[in-house]
């Protein structure tokens, strides 16, 4: 009765005006109400979707081009504490951010790796990666992360300094080490979600109402270059970031009565 339940969905093409320069590419479904991150393979109209802390352990995967639901899967072996991103790699694996800390009272992390997710059926497990939070850094809130040379780079979601920690990509238990502080100099600036694209050449970071084109950066310190903010003029709930492709990225937000809930295309070439 669950799956029958669940794609019955309808996806409804949002066709009005877009909201600022965001364009609406699909209005999701009530179920779907608090998605918290989103995710697209290189060259893949799929994009990978999760909720947050209280909901269920599933990820969903959507046709951007037919709006049509493709998989729901459950991750058998996991737990939704507070997951609040997503990241993949080149060989089809998708990792879940599971470090989401509105209490301030974590002091470790984990990441489920999910194995090549489309050739996935209804469910699948995860292997694991735990981490432990550098024991000199104070309760923070992360809640964005990409997979970069091997590593995980996971941002804390701080309104005023933020820090940057890494974490090895293997599985087992890790200890994250930081790798660099950055105050983006402006008011309500909390990261929601990031990503990098598919060159290394550039990283992307999520807020609210804009987000920041970080280029020209050296190794991976993201804040020694070029820091380029990019307005939306539409302040919703937005939580999910990722690529499409080099000019244009894809957002979510979480619906609030009447507003959110959709997924946009934003163009970052300007």
């Amino acid at each position: 009765m669950v799956l029958k339940y669940w794609f019955c969905w309808v996806f409804v093409l949002v066709s009005c005006i877009p909201p600022g320069n965001l364009n609406p590419l699909i209005s999701l479904p009530n179920d779907l109400k608090e998605v918290s991150a989103a995710e697209v393979f290189d060259g893949n109209d799929t994009v990978w979707m999760i909720e947050d802390q209280g909901n269920a352990a599933k990820v969903y995967g959507i046709d951007l081009t037919q709006q049509h639901l493709l998989k729901i899967i459950t991750v058998e072996n996991a737990k939704n504490k507070d997951w609040e991103d997503l990241t993949s790699d080149t060989q089809g694996n998708l990792y879940i951010g599971d470090f989401g800390n509105n209490s301030n009272k974590r002091k470790e992390g984990t990441i489920y790796k999910l194995t090549n997710i489309a050739n996935s059926e209804n469910k699948i497990n995860a292997e694991t990666i735990n981490y432990t939070v550098p024991k000199s850094l104070e309760n923070e809130d992360f809640e964005s992360f990409f997979l970069y040379n091997g590593y995980f780079y996971i941002f804390s979601k701080d309104d005023k300094k933020g820090t940057v920690i890494k974490v090895p990509n293997s599985i087992g238990k890790k200890e994250a080490t930081i790798v660099s502080e950055f105050n983006l100099k402006g008011k309500d600036d909390a990261i929601t979600s990031a990503d990098i694209s598919a060159d290394g050449t550039e990283v992307i970071l999520l807020n609210h109402e804009k987000l920041w084109k970080l280029s020209n950066f050296k190794g991976d310190d993201f804040f020694s270059g070029d820091v380029e903010k990019l307005s939306f003029d539409h302040n919703t709930q937005k939580e999910g970031l990722c690529y499409l492709n080099d000019t244009t990225v894809i957002l979510t937000d979480e619906r609030n009565d009447s507003e959110g809930g959709n997924v946009y295309s934003f163009s970052i070439d300007h």
